[in-house]
């Protein structure tokens, strides 16, 4: 029985040839073959490294109709190599279910390190939050990215989105919506010539790039990093929140409903203390007797 070949992740760079890595070079030399999402990318970063590879098209239109084919290669022997367009395989690309597919095949899957879009702007906002989420595209209907957005409001980290250029006016304005009170970071053309890297907060971010737009179309690739939540927004939300806890106490109290059974429903349906929401429904309680709204 022929011994198993390797499926070799290999990352490319996002802009600047340079980022190329050693160990890269050395798969993409041991590979019998590179699969790829566009053959005239990846043909360009070979001919620069002076490889000579066969290229074949495993882009997210065939990937999975020529899954099973690929995983037969490997099982019989051959090493073969995948790289997006630019950055990590896997990430926002199809290469995550030829991964799935070689682990259930039990075939050798070597992943290496390398450029990032995403880790690379998340360094590059200066934000101070310690923690990132990756959150890929959003969705491109309005209502969908709402959705999305509301979504991933209460997460205590920066937000990282990956976006093309024509629909980057769209999204800052959606974000400036969603985040008025957060910074936002355009990072555009990571490591090209014409590298930029724009920050402000979130509303003046969007009014400057719509001007800019209404000038000349944006181009060049995209990421944007939404800094976490800022402390005006939690603010807001806890205002937001005791205001929806004592609206909630003043129907049930004038329901009838004994204080520490209301207090415990409040505690449990607005996220609230205990103690706090005992506190705050004898106060309700006291509030509605002055009123006369107490039975």
């Amino acid at each position: 029985m022929a011994d198993l070949g390797t499926l070799y992740l290999v990352p490319t760079p996002i802009g600047n040839m340079g980022d190329i890595t050693l160990r890269a070079i050395e798969a993409l030399r041991a590979s019998d073959a590179v699969l790829c999402e566009d053959t005239r990318v990846t043909g360009k970063l070979l001919a620069h490294l002076d490889l000579h590879k066969p290229l074949e098209r495993l882009d997210e239109n065939v990937m999975r109709q020529r899954a099973d084919a690929i995983i037969a290669r490997l099982l019989t022997g051959e090493t073969l190599a995948f790289c997006s367009d630019a950055g990590m395989p896997s990430v926002s690309d199809p290469g995550m279910h030829l991964v799935e597919r070689a682990r259930k095949a039990a075939v050798p899957v070597v992943v290496l390190p390398g450029a990032s879009a995403a880790v690379t702007a998340y360094v590059a906002s200066g934000f101070q939050t310690p923690r990132y989420l990756f959150a890929g595209f959003l969705p491109r209907k309005t209502e969908a990215r709402e959705a999305c957005l509301e979504e991933l409001a209460p997460v205590d980290a920066a937000l990282v989105f990956y976006e093309s250029p024509h629909r980057l006016v769209g999204t800052l304005d959606a974000l400036a919506k969603a985040f008025p009170y957060r910074k936002v970071a355009v990072c555009r053309e990571l490591t090209k010539l014409h590298e930029e890297v724009a920050v402000d907060a979130a509303p003046a971010l969007a009014t400057a790039f719509a001007e800019r737009e209404k000038q000349a179309p944006l181009k060049g690739e995209v990421v944007i990093v939404v800094d976490g939540p800022a402390l005006a927004e939690r603010e807001r939300d806890q205002a937001d929140a005791l205001e929806a806890a004592q609206a909630r106490l003043r129907e049930l109290l004038q329901e009838g409903v004994r204080p520490k059974e209301a207090a415990r429903i409040v505690q449990e349906g607005c996220d609230i203390p205990r103690n706090a929401a005992y506190e705050m429904t004898l106060a309700t309680k006291a509030m509605l007797a002055e009123e006369g709204r107490l039975s």
